[in-house]
């Protein structure tokens, strides 16, 4: 049996990354607001990490970070030891809208894996944690660049 795309990779990712932006309006969240949560729930964060985590530049993050924080899901702190930097802080209202975004997107993976066989099913969540990885490991070597040094 040979394996027929059903488009090329990078259209198929564009489509599935509207399915979750659509599962993400449901909790009255962007993509980006949502990674900035997800990002946060690993630990505190100054701007500019964040920047360099999102890809985005410092005033972009800023920008987002305020609207985040006039809706209390995020809280801004000076940093122990130094209060001159700021870190950003996911506060429990954060959490769980976090918790809420995660369970919106399983929900619309979980409908769209329905219209598979259970094996395709299986290797598409499999693919996803694979594309994760590699995600990681892409953002990891480029803030180990980032901060290499002299």
């Amino acid at each position: 049996m040979t394996h027929e795309p059903c488009g090329p990779s990078g259209r198929i990712a564009a489509r599935l990354a509207k399915q979750v932006e659509r599962a993400l309006s449901g909790v009255d969240l962007s993509v980006s607001q949502y990674r900035l949560l997800a990002y946060l729930s690993e630990g505190p964060s100054q701007a500019s990490t964040l920047a360099e985590r999102l890809i985005v530049s410092r005033p972009s993050v800023t920008a987002l970070a305020d609207g985040l924080v006039e809706r209390g899901l995020v809280s801004r702190r000076g940093a122990e030891g130094d209060r001159r930097r700021v870190m950003h802080v996911l506060t429990d209202n954060g959490l769980k809208e976090l918790s809420s975004a995660d369970e919106a997107i399983e929900r619309m993976l979980g409908k769209l894996a329905n219209r598979l066989t259970e094996s395709q099913a299986k290797r598409a969540f499999n693919g996803l944690d694979a594309w994760g990885k590699a995600l990681d490991a892409a953002i990891d070597a480029a803030l180990a660049d980032v901060v290499k040094p002299a």
